[in-house]
């Protein structure tokens, strides 16, 4: 039974949170401040915390503190629906993912399972593995995919997952295989990776056989496909087959699985016998999917067997409420990587990050968040200009389009970068200043200064 650390949840409600985190095999500590928590915490250092935000400010103050005195602590909170703030204020403080009141204990139990399982396989591989992509949904975009999720783990049909490279199609793959039993296999295929026969003998472990013209197998099979032990299907029986790229597969491939989908039997070549072939197919697929359809690059036998449910990922750009969860995720990962000290972005940090165009998605993020990492000569904080200095000038930001001195490149940055924040803050100077970290009369200045108008923002 895993335990967590339960910050400032009030005694009335302890004795049924106790019997609804039990039903979800997890033990709860309980702690009313941040003293209290910081002393559990040097006991059992790899506790999981979970902060109520009920009272405001001051359980805001407790997170805080935690991270620096315990930089490296797995933080979740629980925020009322009625504060959207507190959420927006949680995620700058490092969370890792949050709750609406009262707190599902499944998916509380299933988020510390995530971030654990990406630590885990940073230590097996000694540094050199690659962490998921993450799926936070505070957007109401992500909310719907989280809703497909759940309908399609549900279920054993086929399923599409579109969208752009790095807008964690995988992820959510893994997600629904999640649901299954344990001890089955997610069995990952990129099509692209192989040439035509390769790929045949790498999914199906064996050529295809002669047919007569009747499309029956020459030997008398009724026309089932052949599949070795030795192919990556025969490992998927049961589990999950994701396919990457499925419209690079040649002809005789797609319609070797559209058989199989089909049939969902096939003959064993060791033995010549009939095996049920029971697995559930999913695909990450580009935008574009429709058009390779139409233009017959993909058989539309085999993807109407694959997109029984279809599910559409948005870019992080589309979806910017995720990315500072997404970034804290990212450098939690990193830093264990690495085997360095945990780091915390600052709120203007965070705010830079979120307002960026990623055309990228996540690979991008991760990528300039590692290259951040690796620039910081040490000290646990990365600020603004550490951002700042990883923004390319070929597209990485729009504030660097026009042409110009240095100068008025910082001013052309300011003005446009201080108008996002109030824009996120609907026109409300005390929190713009807060989250850029200057005070509300610099602000007063810089608005007149740069001649930022801010009639069209206030709400």
């Amino acid at each position: 039974m895993k335990s967590v650390l339960y910050i400032g949840c009030p005694s009335s409600e302890r004795a049924d949170t106790e019997q609804l985190f039990a039903s979800a095999d997890l033990s709860v500590i309980w702690a009313d401040n941040s003293a209290g928590a910081v002393a559990e915490l040097q006991r059992r250092s790899d506790l999981p915390v979970l902060l109520d935000l009920s009272r405001g400010a001051g359980a805001l103050q407790i997170a805080r503190d935690l991270r620096e005195h315990r930089p490296g602590v797995l933080l979740f909170a629980v925020v009322d629906n009625r504060r959207p703030d507190l959420t927006t204020e949680a995620v700058l403080t490092g969370v890792a993912d949050v709750f609406a009141r009262p707190p599902a204990a499944r998916r509380l139990s299933n988020a510390i399972e995530r971030e654990l399982r990406g630590e885990h396989a940073v230590a097996r591989s000694h540094g050199g593995g690659a962490g998921s992509d993450g799926l936070y949904s505070q957007s109401p975009s992500m909310r719907e995919v989280m809703t497909l999720i759940a309908r399609a783990a549900s279920m054993r049909a086929g399923v599409t997952i579109r969208g752009e490279e790095g807008t964690g199609r995988q992820a959510v793959a893994r997600a629904i295989h999640a649901a299954q039993p344990e001890g089955v296999d997610f069995v990952s295929v990129d099509c692209a990776a192989f040439e035509t026969e390769d790929l045949e003998t790498e999914l199906f472990g064996t050529a295809a056989r002669m047919r007569s013209g009747n499309g029956a197998a020459a030997d008398g099979w009724h026309g089932l496909e052949r599949v070795s032990r030795q192919g990556r299907l025969h490992g998927a029986i049961g589990g999950t087959l994701y396919l990457k790229n499925v419209a690079e597969a040649s002809t005789r491939v797609q319609s070797r699985l559209a058989r199989l989908l089909r049939d969902r039997e096939a003959v064993l070549v060791e033995t010549g016998a009939t095996i049920n072939f029971d697995l559930r197919p999913m695909a990450g697929v580009d935008p574009g999917i429709d058009t390779a359809v139409s233009e017959g690059r993909v058989r539309e036998e085999l993807f109407r067997r694959l997109s029984v449910i279809r599910i559409e990922m948005p870019p992080i750009r589309s979806r910017r409420e995720d990315i500072p969860a997404l970034a804290n995720h990212f450098l939690r990962e990193i830093c264990r990587t690495r085997r360095v000290p945990p780091k915390a972005l600052s709120r203007p940090a965070l705010s830079l990050i979120a307002a960026l165009p990623w055309r990228g998605n996540a690979v991008e993020l991760r990528t300039m968040l590692e290259a951040i990492v690796g620039s910081l000569a040490g000290g646990k904080g990365i600020g603004l200009e550490d951002v700042l200095a990883q923004v390319k000038l070929d597209g990485g930001s729009a504030a660097f389009f026009e042409r110009g001195t240095l100068r008025q490149a910082r001013s052309r940055f300011e003005r446009e970068y201080i108008a996002h924040v109030l824009e996120q803050h609907r026109g409300r100077i005390s929190d713009a200043a807060k989250a850029l970290g200057i005070q509300r009369t610099n602000l007063y200045r810089k608005l007149r200064s740069l001649r930022v108008d801010r009639s069209s923002l206030a709400k």
